[in-house]
């Protein structure tokens, strides 16, 4: 079955389903603020599903106005504060992009702390209820949700081999667990919007790039990159978070209604993006692609060493650097929810 197709299956079996909350619902109005407003994940499912679906189960009674960060003027880092101050009622955002203010957004997604989504998932569900903890106490937020996006890899202008070849290169990385990570190989981190990307890499301000497999193809990396390294950075998770003032007002009922749907839609999420990791890889190489024309960049893909190498960063750089930045918190909250399923300790 192709991409689209799964995709259109999993949009009819949720048109299909029963609103089973839905009855005497209070109407309420839900000023949401949605993640990358670019990519898949966000056209396919989020926006139909803050724009149509909730009013269609809620049978009318909740209503939403959505619009995407990026749509808004805003770089992403800015989102998680701007909901705590009410500006928005639901935010879904980048845990990286806030992890400068509160490094705990790391957490989950620390570069190298996963080899495959499969595993990312099972450190997400592990490390959920530390944050959502961590959300209500320190930042005024409710959690409702954690997700991702694609396997985040490797674009690069000039020949790349393997890990090792990153020394000396300039890359984009999306927060400081990245920039830990690439400059444990002797790169330099460069922090530069998602939109700009495709423009600084064709004036040669940066060399690489890294972000999802489908993000890329989407957003025309391989304009310029022409090479895709496949070696997982991270995963891009994500968050669904609501200001926890404004969610403790809205009835019971709406809370329920809205905490099941969007658990909902993140499974969702984590479908689509299990099955976009290798859509983006086809497209952005030889294809088939049914998005769009194959790019035709070279495929190269990591060896044992590379995911030894990787290992190695974790260790001595990636959790060293952000316990430094965290503190007891981070390294307590590691060693007491993730320890034993990631065979890490931080000492």
């Amino acid at each position: 079955m192709t991409y689209m197709r799964t995709l259109l299956a999993t949009t009819l079996v949720v048109a299909m389903a029963s609103p089973s909350l839905a009855a005497d619902l209070p109407k309420t109005t839900v000023n949401v603020v949605g993640n990358l407003g670019i990519t898949t994940q966000s056209r396919e499912l989020e926006a139909p599903f803050w724009n149509t679906e909730v009013r269609e189960k809620s049978g009318g009674a909740i209503t939403a106005n959505f619009r995407p960060w990026n749509e808004m003027g805003l770089k992403g880092s800015e989102v998680f504060t701007l909901l705590s101050q009410g500006v928005m009622n639901i935010a879904t955002a980048q845990l990286g992009h806030h992890s400068g203010a509160d490094p705990i957004n790391d957490g989950t997604d620390l570069a190298g702390l996963s080899s495959s989504l499969a595993e990312f998932r099972k450190v997400s569900d592990a490390f959920f209820p530390m944050l959502a903890g961590y959300y209500r106490e320190k930042l005024g937020l409710e959690l409702l949700s954690l997700q991702s996006f694609q396997d985040q890899i490797l674009y690069c202008r000039a020949p790349i081999s393997g890990i090792a070849d990153l020394k000396e290169r300039r890359i984009r990385a999306s927060g400081a667990s990245q920039a830990d990570f690439v400059g444990y190989f002797g790169a330099t981190a460069i922090d530069i919007p998602f939109g700009e990307v495709q423009p600084a890499m064709e004036q040669g301000v940066i060399d690489c790039a890294i972000t999802g497999s489908l993000g890329g193809y989407t957003a025309r990396w391989y304009e310029t990159a022409k090479y895709l390294y496949t070696l997982p950075v991270n995963f891009g998770a994500s968050a669904t978070v609501a200001n926890a003032a404004w969610w403790d007002g809205l009835d019971p009922a709406v809370q329920e209604f809205l905490r099941t749907e969007i658990t909902q839609l993140s499974e969702r999420m984590w479908a689509l993006n299990a099955e976009e990791d290798q859509v983006g890889k086809l497209c952005n190489t030889t294809g088939p692609c049914d998005l769009g024309e194959p790019a035709g960049m070279t495929l190269v893909e990591p060896s044992e060493q590379d995911a030894e190498l990787r290992a190695k960063a974790l260790v001595e750089a990636v959790l060293p650097g952000w316990v430094k930045r965290c503190g007891d918190i981070c390294k307590t909250s590691f060693n007491e929810h993730l320890a034993t399923l990631t065979g890490h300790t931080i000492n």
